[in-house]
């Protein structure tokens, strides 16, 4: 993936720029960068700056710093992608819906006491 030349802060301090007033055609000009690009970081960090959000990603080659995610992931890819061969995006989307609703569910999780996250909602709830 290509590396921006621009840092987190330095596209929200844009960002913050075009919420002043101030023309995207004026910071696109600016900071030598596309219409695109800046509606691109805009859909991606819009609205993190004001409710204190920062995008923190994982050092590469460390799952553990990400585990409950990184786990998931391998559910997904070898309980369910591994199993298909799939024929079209429409097939992946109703197979991965079927998929999610039956580990949702129907699915025992050991980590919740052998029981489906439905059934423990169900409890907390």
């Amino acid at each position: 993936m290509k590396r921006s030349k621009f840092t987190d802060s330095q596209i929200l301090s844009i960002l913050k720029q075009a919420e002043g007033g101030t023309p995207v055609s004026e910071l696109c000009r600016e900071h030598v960068i596309s219409a695109a690009t800046f509606y691109k970081w805009r859909a991606k960090f819009g609205g993190m700056d004001k409710n204190q959000i920062r995008l923190v990603f994982i050092q590469p080659g460390n799952p553990q710093q990400n585990a409950y995610i990184e786990r998931y992931n391998r559910t997904v890819r070898y309980d369910w992608l591994s199993q298909y061969l799939f024929e079209s995006i429409a097939e992946v989307q109703l197979h991965a819906t079927q998929w999610l609703w039956t580990y949702n569910n129907e699915r025992p999780n050991t980590a919740i006491g052998g029981i489906p996250p439905r059934q423990k909602l169900a409890l907390v709830a």
